[in-house]
């Protein structure tokens, strides 16, 4: 049993509109192996290692039906056994995730997809590793694969070394209650690196959490409560309770200092955190000797102050407010008269709440240092036996992240001790502040109880608020995310996701450059790069997820543009959880054939994504059969039809119930672009006023111009704006480069466009033919080498007949083909549909077949260049002077080579130097689908 491929989906995508991560398995000879007929000896050892799946429902919707499903006879097969454990694994580990699918691959017997939910990819890709190798390790020895793991493989300890480390890349418990509550509200975030640096919100709007430090805490306030002596001092200022305090650099200045304050006293770093190196009540000279030098290990000065008595409490204030109030109880452990201390330990260790460090809601009981010395002092070792109900203490400090328990007492706190938080903390400067307080009962006044201030904390944990050994859980993470972002202050920027299979690139930039003339700040994922507000920030074939998070990070947006190809959408799925408004222009054979997309059908079913998780506006295409039926999938408040058929059947009865759609209508000076909507009709625009139509000879971008000007329609961009963005968008090079660039500065027009499917082809087969014709027509055509057979006759089918002289190429990557292989495949093409041969040139580079097409070319001829190398195409094109030989102009570098599973990086220098000459030009490319 192996894995054949694996991918990481890391949002909505085919299976789930959640993470989730797909294997395809192959099981090989395990295929005649069912759990059935494994038996016991597989099945009950397994369940005894994963208790848990008793509570996996499985086939019969229950708990236990996944253990009924495989005792039965057939019982279940191992891929979708490995999908159980998976998902356990993970719940072992603390993150609880329940979704799995396993399904047979057609046509391939013994392979699978399975697919599984995940929280984090590491951990959920080691739990399947791990999954694996259970399964390797308890199968009979007949059918161990050669990876097995040997004779002397644990399964306790390598689970406890999973859960060790995915424990450790968790969220920690403050950190994962401020994500909670965003999530509560509706507040998308995204987290930055793999600790607790998390940005809520999109674009602008953002605002950025590190723990439980937010953007908005001042740096001086930080530096204030992490230093005790300052802080002290400020507060005394104030009239606040604060114990007598001196800073200290030897051992003998504290002995000194502690004999000026009065014994008992406490010692302690000046700039530690969490009772590191705390020592308190201490009640002579050699007490102190030796606790400055446990405070020496954590910092160079050290602080003497008076000792408080009372029980130490934690103050939590958010924004101005006491949230959350807290008594801390030291490490302890409590007597039962028969099992010594450290046996004790054990047992309180044993409570599953209890992690090490900061990994659970309490932490581990340590022996160290601290312990022993107030162990020793009761005249106790940790083979003690304590009496039944003596509670012995093993740290002097509340801290939990040191051992301490945690009783809420919000609801008593004493009014005068609740404003003295508050004061505390707007006296620091701190927007979130913990304040310790000593006090012998938080219900009474400090001014009766005589109590003090020991320290102020910036970024104060929360854990003892929200999981409370004793008590009320509070809602502490609440206040805070309020406060970055009060209600009805927006979190989200406007997302449009455009998707389809030929148009998206020039759609995109047409609804970015609306959105733009309507003041936006818009950031644009495409094939081209990313751009933020028009200037190209990443360059390449951006169209993944990770492109998108680029976008949606950087502070200066307010609306993102998503151009959503079908690659990332396989490869990663989207980089969003829901957009405002999605379109999909077409579906059309391209790609097929391809990582399991062999049909329309399929190809639909994965471009229809986006307008599932549409939350404003779905808009479709009407006059294609498989956008239309994406209708049945949207949950958008809105469904917007487009049609170039003003007798639409669907659409005139869409729009007689109240509906939406964009029409295209015959006028008496052309085609006009209708908006209806609520029973209302209104022009918006005559096609050839649109510079991008060719004054409405391009049919296929008076399309995208309907669909653009139907999505920000939807973002509520007022019509006049729509009007002005289309009226002075074109489809100039250094605007939309590669999509139907026009040059006309030679005798003859020269047309370049990107078109690499057979519908995109013929899009421009039909835009030539509009042109009248002066001269003869030359087409440089090529075809990807990843398409099928079928896929690249058509191309050279949709030319036949239109052109008076074909040139055939091959793009600088063959994609697996032989190196003349694509070119003379659509020759034969050529020839069958009737062309003649001397009309027929085969030339494989690209640079050599658009030199020859521009020597051919003569005054008041049309040149069709379909370019793989756009950069480098349109260079030949503007560099060219008539009667130049090809070897006399500027020789053109040769596109980067791509590699389309990943999204590619690129030479930033290269990249720089071609942007400055070409004005933000589209340097490298992937797969524009």
């Amino acid at each position: 049993m192996r894995i054949l491929s694996t991918n990481v989906y890391v949002g909505p995508n085919l299976y789930a509109h959640f993470p989730v991560i797909r294997h395809i398995l192959d099981l090989g000879e395990l295929e005649k192996w069912p759990t059935g007929r494994l038996g016991a000896s597989f099945v009950d050892p397994l369940i005894e290692a994963l208790p848990g799946l008793h509570e996996h429902g499985c086939s019969y919707g229950e708990p236990g039906g996944l253990i009924r499903r495989l005792r039965e006879d057939d019982g279940t097969w191992l891929g979708h056994v490995w999908e159980h454990m998976a998902i356990e694994l993970q719940n072992v580990a603390g993150y609880p995730v329940t979704f799995g699918k396993t399904r047979s691959v057609d046509d391939q017997p013994g392979q699978y997809i399975m697919v599984f939910q995940y929280q984090d990819a590491e951990v959920g890709r080691a739990a399947s590793a791990l999954a694996l190798n259970l399964i390797n390790h308890l199968l009979p020895a007949e059918l161990k694969p050669g990876d097995a793991p040997d004779g002397d493989w644990n399964f306790e300890e390598e689970r406890d070394s999973f859960i060790r480390s995915a424990q450790r890349r968790a969220l920690g418990p403050s950190t994962a209650s401020l994500v909670a509550a965003a999530e509560a509200r509706g507040i998308p975030w995204l987290r930055l690196n793999d600790y607790s640096l998390v940005q809520f919100g999109h674009g602008r709007h953002q605002q950025r959490i590190q723990a439980t430090t937010t953007g908005k805490t001042s740096n001086i306030a930080v530096e204030l409560a992490g230093d005790k002596e300052e802080t002290n001092i400020i507060l005394a200022g104030l009239g606040l309770p604060v114990p007598r305090q001196y800073l200290v650099y030897s051992e003998s200045r504290a002995v000194r200092a502690a004999r000026r304050i009065g014994f008992p006293v406490v010692v302690k770093p000046l700039n530690a955190n969490h009772g590191r190196g705390v020592s308190i009540n201490l009640r002579d000279d050699d007490a102190v000797a030796v606790a400055f030098e446990k405070a020496r290990a954590h910092s160079r000065s050290v602080l003497v102050e008076s000792f408080i008595e009372g029980l130490d409490h934690r103050l939590l204030v958010v924004n101005g407010e006491l949230v959350a109030a807290a008594k801390r109880v030291p490490g302890h452990v409590v007597g039962d008269g028969e099992k010594t201390i450290e046996q004790l330990v054990d047992v309180v260790n044993s409570d599953p709440r209890r992690g090490v460090g900061h990994e659970k809601v309490l932490t581990r009981l340590e022996f160290d240092h601290q312990a022993d010395r107030l162990l020793s002092q009761l005249g106790y070792t940790r083979e003690t036996v304590p009496a039944k109900d003596e509670i012995v203490y093993l740290r002097s400090t509340g801290n939990l992240s040191t051992g301490g328990t945690a009783v809420d007492v919000t609801d008593i706190i004493h009014p005068e001790n609740r404003d003295m938080a508050i004061r505390t903390i707007k006296a620091i400067g701190l927007d979130i502040g913990g304040v310790d307080f000593l006090t012998t009962d938080i219900a009474t006044s400090y001014r009766e109880t005589g109590g003090a201030i020991c320290e102020v904390n910036a970024g104060p944990g929360f854990r003892m608020h929200v999981a409370p050994s004793e008590g009320k859980p509070r809602d502490v993470a609440g206040p805070v995310i309020d406060m970055l972002f009060p209600p009805g202050t927006p979190s989200r920027i406007p997302i449009a996701s455009i998707t389809g299979t030929n148009g998206k690139t020039t759609t995109s930039r047409m609804l970015a450059h609306i959105l733009k003339m309507d003041g936006y700040t818009v950031g644009l994922t495409s094939t081209d790069g990313v751009y933020i507000d028009g200037q190209l920030s990443v360059p390449g074939d951006m169209t993944g997820p990770a492109s998108a998070h680029i976008a949606l990070r950087d502070p200066s947006i307010d609306a993102a543009v998503m151009e959503t190809a079908r690659g990332g959408m396989l490869r990663s799925g989207l980089g969003y959880t829901e957009c405002d408004v999605a379109c999909c222009l077409n579906v059309s054979a391209d790609h097929l054939g391809l990582k399991g997309i062999d049909t329309l059908e399929q190809l639909a079913e994965l471009k229809r994504i986006p307008v599932e998780i549409a939350t404003g506006a779905a808009v479709l295409n009407a006059d294609d059969e498989h956008c239309l039926k994406m209708a049945d999938h949207t949950k958008a408040k809105k469904l917007c039809y487009i049609t170039m058929n003003s007798s639409h059947p669907l659409v005139k009865e869409h729009i007689r119930a109240g509906g939406q759609a964009f029409v295209l209508e015959q006028g008496m000076n052309g085609h006009m672009i209708a908006v209806y909507d609520a029973e209302s009709h209104t022009p918006l625009l005559w096609t050839h006023l649109i510079p991008a139509t060719i004054e409405g000879r391009a049919m296929h971008n008076v399309q995208n111009a309907m669909f653009a000007a139907a999505l920000a329609y939807n973002l509520d961009v007022p019509l006049d704006n729509i009007r002005q963005g289309l009226r002075t968008f074109d489809t100039s090079y250094f605007q939309a480069p590669g999509r139907m660039n026009i040059y006309d500065e030679h005798p003859f027009k020269v047309i370049l466009d990107y078109a690499h499917n057979p519908a995109a082809v013929k899009a421009m087969t039909d835009l030539v033919d509009r042109f009248e014709a002066h001269g003869q027509r030359v087409v440089v055509l090529a075809a990807p080498g990843d398409r099928r057979d079928e896929d690249i006759r058509q191309i050279a089918f949709n030319v036949a007949g239109h052109f008076n002289h074909y040139i055939c190429k091959r793009d600088d990557s063959p994609r697996g083909r032989g190196e003349a292989e694509v070119p003379k495949m659509l020759r034969d093409a050529l020839l069958e549909k009737g062309v003649e041969p001397e009309c027929i040139e085969v030339i494989i580079d690209e640079s050599e077949a658009v030199d020859a097409a521009l020597d051919r070319a003569r005054p008041g001829d049309l040149v069709l260049i379909l370019g793989d190398a756009i950069a480098r195409c349109w260079k030949q094109i503007i560099y060219f002077k008539p009667g130049q030989s090809g070897e006399a102009r500027p020789k053109q570098k040769a596109a980067p080579a791509v590699n389309l599973d990943d999204e590619p990086t690129f030479d930033l220098d290269d990249s720089i130097e071609l942007i400055r000459d070409e004005r933000g030009v589209r340097i490298a490319k992937e797969e524009s689908d």
